[in-house]
């Protein structure tokens, strides 16, 4: 055999390898970055074809033996894949479960609209609102009575993908709410769940820790003597409940509606909370100061001031319009 005819055949013998090399270590097809969700139950087959359908990978034959050959274990989740990604990357970033997460913060003080906003990427609207009424996550959550999800979720960041199903995303923030909120509702002057509805009165009405626990007190003394709450932010919950979603301070409508969340115009909580409670707004409705003071009322400053009696009240009610007027003046100016 001549050497040229050699070199030949081992040409021709190594061009099959070479091809197969660079197809699994080349250039992919992909012209720009691309996610592919994997949902529960996708098979590896499912997974090859909608790779190949998408562009990302030139062979789903070659990375189904691949995969076989390794006995990949596909791991649900969100992935994205680099424009002209090679077919190794591709199934590396599969084998090694590079799931893509997007950071969604549910903050302390969010109400159910507030929610349903952050979470529409991952918990489609009406979705949303009928597992908002869910009473399996209630109970998950630790209150089984609830009528809403209202107040049943722990204020923080999570870490969601789209491959996830809607109920997981919503059972992930009640589980957190179970294990790191529920536990603090314990051993306070009311029952749990009504010291959760309190407390979210609480954070609507002041952020500021130190006077929290005299908000709290105000309300404590009014149930205790039958008093109305009076609590400015449960006529606008009422608003919003009737489908009036204007994030407005509370008119002289909102206060006179008869419902049964405002506090205007019927005695005792409301039914649910009305927005996710601080730590230390549960603080506060576990133990509230309970002294001479029956009302409140902010003093345009950042803060609120505080009476025993409707007369001192009214006197603190005109030092605060003032206020509003002389700022109102200013930006005017």
């Amino acid at each position: 055999m001549s050497l040229r005819l050699f070199l030949a055949i081992a040409a021709l013998a190594v061009l099959p390898v070479l091809g197969g090399w660079w197809t699994w270590k080349g250039q992919g097809p992909l012209r720009q970055e691309a996610t592919v969700l994997v949902k529960k139950g996708t098979s590896i087959n499912q997974v090859a074809d909608q790779l190949e359908r998408e562009g990302v990978i030139r062979s789903a034959s070659l990375f189904k033996l691949w995969a076989r050959t390794r006995k990949l274990q596909l791991i649900r989740g969100e992935y994205t894949f680099t424009a002209r990604a090679s077919l190794a990357d591709v199934a590396g970033k599969l084998r090694r479960a590079e799931i893509h997460y997007t950071r969604v913060s549910i903050p302390e003080g969010a109400h159910a609209w507030s929610v349903q906003n952050r979470l529409k990427e991952f918990v489609p609207e009406e979705v949303f609102w009928t597992l908002w009424k869910s009473p399996r996550l209630a109970k998950a959550a630790g209150f089984e009575q609830a009528e809403s999800l209202e107040g049943l979720l722990a204020p923080a960041t999570y870490r969601l993908h789209h491959a996830m199903e809607p109920e997981e995303v919503m059972l992930m923030l009640v589980e957190a709410f179970r294990d790191q909120v529920r536990p603090e509702l314990e051993g306070g002057v009311l029952p749990p769940y009504e010291t959760l509805i309190l407390a979210s009165l609480v954070e609507k009405e002041t952020k500021l820790p130190e006077e929290q626990p005299r908000v709290a007190g105000v309300y404590k003394k009014r149930l205790d003597i039958g008093m109305r709450l009076q609590c400015d932010p449960t006529s606008l919950y009422a608003r919003w409940l009737l489908g009036d979603l204007r994030f407005t301070a509370p008119l002289v409508a909102d206060i006179r509606r008869s419902h049964r969340f405002n506090t205007y115009a019927v005695g005792g909580l409301t039914p649910t909370p009305i927005a996710i409670p601080s730590a230390s707004s549960i603080e506060a409705a576990k133990a509230p100061l309970v002294g001479k003071d029956l009302y409140f009322v902010a003093t345009g400053l950042g803060g609120h001031t505080f009476a025993a009696n409707l007369r001192d009240h009214n006197r603190n009610v005109g030092v605060y319009r003032k206020e509003i007027a002389r700022q109102r003046k200013a930006a005017r100016g």
